[in-house]
């Protein structure tokens, strides 16, 4: 395999392990903030408008940004009820194929969500929530995990095809 695939293939890796390192402490933030609307509410009788529009942003952060290390472990969801039993080999082809239809729809959510931030920056977009927050930064923060996730769908299929030419194990993926 070319040397910057390899060098694309470690980088993008690392990257989403550190994005996903850090979007998985975002679970405990969410945690906090539906804690502390239940306890302000449920004791002291002062809900608050901006708690559980928080909480979604902070997941819909969380999931977004950790799709890439999900995808880096493994850890989507597959039907193996055929893939636990098939060769190494077997199975890049499946996951190429499969990559590259994911490739296709996140293309296009990639272009969606570009077009969302346009028309939030140009209108000043808010929730239609009481508390009516800018969507602006959740939607830099989406798109940014897609395009994470993007790069690393590259970067798998990249290595099944090193695995279906017969160069080596995947690299940093153990199956």
């Amino acid at each position: 395999m070319i040397k910057i695939a390899k060098i694309y293939v470690r980088y993008i890796d690392t990257l989403s392990k550190m994005v996903g390192h850090f979007a998985k402490f975002l679970i405990f933030g969410m945690i906090g903030i539906l804690l502390y609307d239940t306890v302000t509410r449920t004791f002291f009788n002062r809900p608050n408008i901006w708690s559980v529009e928080t909480a979604q942003f902070v997941m819909a952060a969380y999931y977004t940004l950790g799709g890439a290390f999900s995808l880096l472990i493994g850890g989507h969801v597959r039907m193996d009820l055929l893939y636990d039993r098939w060769s190494i080999k077997q199975k890049a082809v499946a996951d190429a194929i499969t990559f590259s239809i994911a490739l296709l729809y996140l293309v296009v959510l990639i272009y969606g969500g570009f077009q969302a931030i346009q028309y939030a920056a140009k209108y000043n977009q808010t929730s239609f929530s009481s508390w009516a927050p800018p969507v602006l930064p959740i939607k830099i923060i989406m798109v940014g995990g897609m395009f994470l996730m993007l790069l690393q769908i590259i970067a798998e299929f990249i290595k099944d095809i090193m695995i279906i030419r017969g160069e080596k194990e995947r690299m940093g993926y153990d199956n």
